[in-house]
């Protein structure tokens, strides 16, 4: 199976080909924000840290901004700096040269003599770029360049037991074609963490799941916490999910049977091919921002109570099978998958309908979200115990 794509030179094939306006701090968010309004073919991300943090979550913002920049959707990048954030504009620039060959500059607010005059430079940076990406033509790409995130918010009854099993379907089906695939929220994997490491490749990562459970659950201790305090969510509860076991034993169905090969720390990139975990929180948007870090360039979204999620770098594609929901949010829901609670179809029967969307948007379909130019961002800081 094929899509026309993006070829990258340092690996996986692009199914967007966007220039990135890449805040390096909060103060930068609001200037990238007007840079991208004015240059067809740019995207910006609103971004609400970068400075006065501490050592662990700078380390953690650096990470999700070059991994931002390296993602394959991503033709080259305008980063908008202060001046005097925690990594300075320039510092972040060499990092993501030092990691991928695309186009990168930077600019600084305080040493371009302020906002108008930076906004000038880099509309005229990102216009360049942007009349350079236009002549990269589409290419035939192998589905084994596609790298899926797979996501889930808003849970309800119909999640654990239609929508999931569905994108689980999909999810196998990728893999047996030698895509990938992404799977978060650690802290939704507690209470059938089992059951999920029953899936793993090898003992290690047998082993390495049932820890980063056991780790999440000792650090939320170690600040006096108790994850159930906040899971499920009053949203999941009216939707009829009673307990955090249930919400997991749901929520794992969306990752498929195929072996877990690998288990990526957040907004890590995969060096594997096949089934991922990551180890993210429980936040459904910090989890896609983690896996578009990680390089993944579609995300697939179950909801049963809705949502309006998006990403500004890749496409997000959102599928219920609350019909109710589909009908409510119309506006926002891509995929009706209400049929299996209705027994009209079969999940293998949906996972199939899904393979066939999901080319299409790999080959330029635009989401619902995508085509509002919705951007959602959040990053995960929970501060290191020694």
């Amino acid at each position: 199976m094929q899509f026309w794509g993006y070829k990258r030179k340092e690996g996986r094939a692009g199914i967007r080909n966007h220039v990135l306006i890449l805040p390096a701090c909060a103060c930068g968010s609001e200037s990238a924000r007007i840079v991208a309004s004015q240059v067809r073919g740019a995207v910006n991300i609103v971004f609400n840290t970068g400075c006065s943090d501490v050592a662990d979550n700078t380390a953690m913002s650096q990470k999700v901004l070059t991994g931002f920049a390296c993602n394959p959707n991503v033709y080259g990048v305008v980063i908008i700096g202060l001046g005097c954030e925690t990594v300075p504009h320039m510092e972040l620039r060499k990092k993501i040269q030092s990691m991928t060959s695309k186009p990168v500059v930077s600019f600084g607010i305080q040493d371009e003599g302020g906002t108008l005059k930076t906004i000038e430079k880099a509309v005229r940076a990102a216009r360049d770029m942007a009349a350079e990406a236009a002549m990269q033509p589409k290419e035939l790409c192998d589905i084994s360049e596609l790298l899926l995130g797979i996501e889930c918010g808003g849970s309800d009854a119909t999640s654990g037991i239609a929508s999931n099993p569905a994108v689980g379907e999909l999810s196998d089906l990728l893999i047996d074609l030698g895509a990938s695939t992404v799977m978060s929220e650690s802290i939704e994997w507690i209470g059938g963490e089992h059951v999920l490491a029953k899936r793993a490749a090898t003992p290690e990562i047998h082993n390495q799941i049932i820890q980063v459970c056991r780790n999440y659950e000792d650090h939320l201790k170690a600040a006096g916490q108790d994850c159930r305090a906040g899971q499920p969510t009053p949203g999941n509860k009216a939707g009829g999910l009673s307990t955090l076991d249930e919400k997991s034993l749901g929520c794992i169905r969306k990752g498929g049977t195929r072996p877990i090969v690998e288990v990526v720390e957040q907004a890590g990139r995969p060096e594997k091919s096949g089934a991922i975990v990551m180890d993210t929180a429980g936040y459904d948007i910090s989890s896609v921002t983690s896996m578009v870090a990680g390089g993944c360039n579609a995300v697939i979204f179950t909801t049963g109570r809705g949502t309006p999620t998006g990403n500004a770098i890749v496409p997000v594609l959102k599928v219920t099978a609350n019909a109710v929901t589909f009908e409510k949010m119309e506006d926002n829901m891509d995929v009706d998958l209400s049929g299996i609670i209705r027994g009209t179809r079969t999940f293998q029967e949906c996972g199939r309908d899904l393979l066939a969307v999901i080319l299409d948007i790999c080959n330029g379909k635009m989401t619902k979200a995508e085509a509002y130019g919705f951007s959602d961002i959040a990053v995960d800081h929970v501060c290191r115990f020694v």
